[in-house]
């Protein structure tokens, strides 16, 4: 079995999925960006398919960009202009190639976690 990457976004503060956040991922090295793909979380917080899907999988250095002021401005979430959080990155490894990698983001104006899921 091949590896994979999805991810999940939570709003914390309205306790809720976050629908609607546009997901960038980068396969990064060094100091090379180069994207991969962008989607959008569907109603229960999730990309419709994995971020990066069996047949894409390689192991490696990538990062995540949450655009998370976007989703906070839409959801009236906005009162501070600048927003303390407006584009959130998480750079992670994948070494395992048959591994299922999951980065879930959990969201707030203020705040925000992640860590290694199931």
């Amino acid at each position: 079995m091949a590896g994979y990457l999805t991810t999940h976004v939570l709003d914390t503060a309205r306790g809720c999925p976050a629908e609607g956040l546009k997901i960038a991922l980068y396969q990064v090295s060094g100091n090379s960006h180069r994207k991969l793909v962008e989607m959008e979380t569907n109603a229960d917080g999730r990309t419709n398919s994995p971020i990066l899907p069996q047949d894409d999988f390689k192991t490696g250095t990538y990062e995540l960009i949450f655009f998370a002021g976007d989703y906070l401005r839409t959801t009236g979430q906005d009162e501070d202009d600048p927003l303390f959080l407006d584009q959130v990155p998480i750079r992670f490894g994948m070494s395992d190639p048959d591994a299922h990698y999951h980065v879930p983001l959990l969201l707030s104006p203020f705040g925000y976690s992640t860590y290694r899921g199931s």
